[in-house]
């Protein structure tokens, strides 16, 4: 049992206390860091780093949850518990990128596009209405 500041540090089913604390901190200044970075982070791909930044939560979760005598290695199969995670934010990622790819390197603006393809359709209803107003006139011509 060790006092850290107003905090009583015990082993908590490791060898001693400063392996304990060398594996909280070994999790704990990550995701601090990663934290930090996420929310100041202007690049449009920060969601990714929510990953890690689950995976540390997570390892720091069960070192405290996870009883030592159920598991005597630490940190296994986190990645099972991170796949639903990343199946939710790494197309999310991905579709944000094909957006920004789309509209500023290749030039595709798909609002101008839309807006093209409206003008089309009304130009080609407007033909339509001017070609029914062409046979109606020639069928009232002939008929004088």
């Amino acid at each position: 049992m060790g006092k850290f500041l107003w905090f009583d540090v015990s082993s908590n089913g490791f060898a001693d206390v400063s392996t304990h604390v060398w594996f909280f901190l070994n999790k704990f200044i990550p995701l601090y860091l990663l934290f930090m970075w996420f929310l100041t982070c202007k690049h449009w791909w920060y969601h990714i780093i929510l990953i890690p930044i689950l995976m540390y939560a997570f390892q720091l979760f069960e070192l405290y949850y996870t009883p030592a005598s159920a598991d005597s290695s630490v940190d296994s199969e986190n990645i099972l518990w991170l796949l639903p995670v990343c199946m939710v934010i790494i197309p999310f990622v991905y579709f944000i990128r094909v957006k920004l790819y789309d509209k500023h390197v290749h030039g595709i603006d798909l609002k101008a596009m839309d807006t093209e393809l409206q003008i089309l359709k009304e130009k080609e209803e407007l033909r339509k209405e001017r070609e029914k107003l062409e046979q109606r006139r020639e069928t009232l011509a002939k008929k004088m």
